[in-house]
């Protein structure tokens, strides 16, 4: 009957209420650390969700428009904007690239050489790169919370049980009674590393694996952008050596 009365008010006030008041001011601390490692990662979900989720429905609707297009150019000489998809910032920037080695370009009719497609080429990897890189921003921060929460919880227990067991040696009173609140105060960091850890493994994954299928989506469009490059707009190099040779060979046959 006394123990019960005496445990009454413990869960009347809440056990984690209980276990803060009881923890020390190292336990403190760490949970204070735990905190704002919770709250950057929780900003990060929140402004993460909100990215994939416009970037999954602007690369839908860009699809759907780029399917019906024949021309390189015609997406973009329709007016449209697909802004927030990784995909439409590659095909803006492997446009602007074809644009300006057209532009530098000596052969007819738009076309440009195989050493200027190359740099074409390299523009499409280099803004895959770039919208990947975009797209992972912020991730080091939910990978920090799983990996680091539950340590940084532990270290606060052990140091909270530590003391514990060195206050009770001193006092030479090695009960229950005098135990518990210490532990109870020690476990609450691992309690609040756990809660900062699971929310953020299970966001790292989801967001991992999104991230991953627009990755895939970035590298399969940018070489099937390129390929529509070389056949609308590079000049076949080996046929006009060839028929330079010929003109050349001709030249000089009629010379007396």
């Amino acid at each position: 009957m006394i123990l019960l009365f005496e445990t009454k008010p413990v869960f009347a006030a809440g056990a984690l209420q209980f276990a803060f008041d009881k923890a020390t001011t190292e336990g403190k601390i760490t949970i204070g650390a735990l905190v704002l490692i919770s709250l950057f990662s929780w900003s990060v979900i929140i402004s993460k969700l909100f990215q994939l989720g416009r970037a999954a429905r602007a690369s839908a609707k860009f699809f759907g428009a780029f399917g019906k297009t024949r021309s390189p150019h015609e997406l973009e000489s329709s007016g449209k904007r697909f802004e927030g998809a990784p995909v439409y910032e590659l095909y803006k920037a492997a446009l602007a690239e074809l644009d300006a080695q057209s532009k530098a370009s000596p052969l007819p009719a738009g076309k440009i050489s195989p050493i200027a497609f190359e740099a074409v080429r390299v523009a499409i990897e280099e803004a895959a790169i770039s919208e990947t890189l975009a797209l992972e921003k912020g991730m080091i921060v939910l990978s920090t919370a799983v990996a680091g929460g539950p340590f940084i919880g532990l270290l606060g227990t052990v140091w909270g049980v530590m003391e514990t067991f060195a206050g009770i040696a001193r006092a030479n009173a090695a009960s229950l009674t005098a135990m518990a609140p210490g532990v109870a105060g020690a476990l609450i960091a691992t309690v609040a590393g756990l809660m900062v850890a699971i929310p953020a493994m299970f966001a790292y994954n989801f967001m991992v694996t999104r991230i991953r299928a627009f990755t895939q989506e970035l590298d399969s469009f940018g070489i099937k952008f390129a390929t529509q490059i070389e056949q609308n707009f590079v000049e076949d190099h080996a046929l006009a050596e060839g028929v330079r040779a010929a003109i050349q060979a001709a030249l000089i046959d009629r010379i007396p």
